[in-house]
């Protein structure tokens, strides 16, 4: 931040989010890619299929496989490099999404397609550990929701564009393009972050009394849970979107102007985020929880009608967007580990339900089909509404 007497004027506890401009912004672009690089099959699921010759359900588990890897490995990774210099480490997954987006590109066989995601999944499962402290530790403590908001809007922009315009591009000219130009955006994301991110520091672990320790180990573990019950029957759902849009009569080259629209909903959500996690965070918590729950049933009653359907994925993916944020900060808040240790909680309970839920999703799309598949999401959401509902402290009415 070097000739901007601004940035100087705020000590690190008072820091805003227009002191950190360029950090919040840089780490934005670089969720941008990481979902992009996670999610992209999603949309891509029947031509990847057909190009490794493999059945939908099936290709469908490369999304579990990218998941099981971060959930197994971003505690332990997070713990093994947390005194490296973070602005290092961040670049460091950038380049492994890089080689992993390359060898999808290129891969002969199915098993290669999951070797390269697996080798996406290792370096996913540093990057939002580092890059959700990173966030928190650009501004002071009553800005951190705020600065999660703006940095998490990155990766709802990877469902917004990312994913549509890969999933458009790989219709138009082939899977494969698609993972190619992603690989290319990630080098760029990865010099643009060595040449705009502000270095950080660790700082050291407080003890804390023996009382405050275990209440905010609880916490954590009920943040956690939730977590892990959000994006389960998020996934359930979303990783079949794909077959889900196909059986209400649209063409798959309409999926992803679809999954453009959808994704922009996922705005709202984003703004509703910025507007009150920092002020009425219980309340926005538990209203978007309702709103995914009952679009999904909706999505469950409406099928195969096309138009209803459509409305309400709109209204569940437009809800959707505020949760990542929501409970990231949530995390952080509880005080019941560092910021590193509670972003990398974030992301390994995310990833296992995303996991679990794209497993799930699999069996139940084959045997079932998209009506069954959306009333399971709508189920296990269910759960974890029910949770914040009892979790008073874990989930308190106001930012503290």
């Amino acid at each position: 931040m070097r000739g901007c007497p601004g940035a100087r004027a705020h000590p690190p506890d008072h820091r805003t989010v227009r002191d950190a401009a360029a950090g919040i912004t840089v780490l934005a672009v670089a969720n941008f890619v990481a979902i992009t690089t996670e999610v992209l099959p999603v949309g891509l699921l029947p031509q990847l299929a057909r190009g490794v010759d493999v059945a939908e359900e099936t290709a469908g588990l490369l999304v579990t496989v990218y998941a099981f890897v971060v959930a197994a490995l971003a505690l332990p990774l997070t713990l093994a490099t947390r005194r490296l210099p973070r602005k290092g480490l961040l670049l460091t997954t950038l380049g492994v999404y890089v080689a992993s987006n390359v060898v999808v590109a290129l891969a002969p066989t199915f098993a290669v397609v999951a070797a390269g995601r697996t080798l996406g999944g290792i370096g996913h499962a540093v990057f939002f550990s580092v890059s959700i402290a990173y966030a928190a530790r650009l501004v002071g403590p009553l800005h951190t929701g705020r600065a999660l908001t703006l940095v998490t809007g990155g990766g709802t922009l990877g469902f917004v564009l990312g994913v549509p315009l890969g999933t458009s591009l790989g219709a138009a000219v082939g899977w494969r393009w698609s993972f190619a130009v992603l690989a290319a955006v990630c080098l760029v994301t990865a010099l643009l972050v060595a040449r705009l991110l502000p270095a950080v520091t660790v700082p050291p672990a407080t003890a804390g009394t023996t009382h405050e320790r275990r209440a905010g180990t609880s916490r954590l573990v009920a943040v956690a849970a939730t977590n892990t019950a959000v994006f389960a029957g998020q996934y359930t759902v979303y990783t079949y979107v794909a077959l889900l849009l196909l059986a209400t009569g649209l063409t798959e080259g309409l999926v992803g102007p679809v999954l453009l629209v959808f994704g922009a909903t996922g705005l709202v959500g984003l703004w509703a985020a910025g507007r009150f996690l920092d002020r009425r965070p219980r309340t926005l918590t538990l209203v978007t929880l309702g709103v995914v729950v009952g679009s999904l049933l909706a999505v469950a009653a409406a099928l195969p009608a096309a138009l209803p359907v459509l409305v309400a994925c709109c209204l569940w993916l437009a809800a959707f967007g505020a949760l990542p944020a929501t409970f990231q900060a949530a995390a952080l808040r509880t005080r019941g580990a560092g910021a590193d240790v509670a972003g990398s909680v974030v992301n390994a309970t995310a990833n296992f339900g995303i996991g679990a839920g794209a497993a799930v999703g699999s069996q139940v799309i084959g045997a079932a089909g998209p009506a069954v598949l959306a009333l399971v999401g709508a189920a296990v959401v269910g759960v974890a509404l029910v949770v914040v509902l009892l979790a008073r402290d874990a989930f308190p009415a106001e930012a503290g």
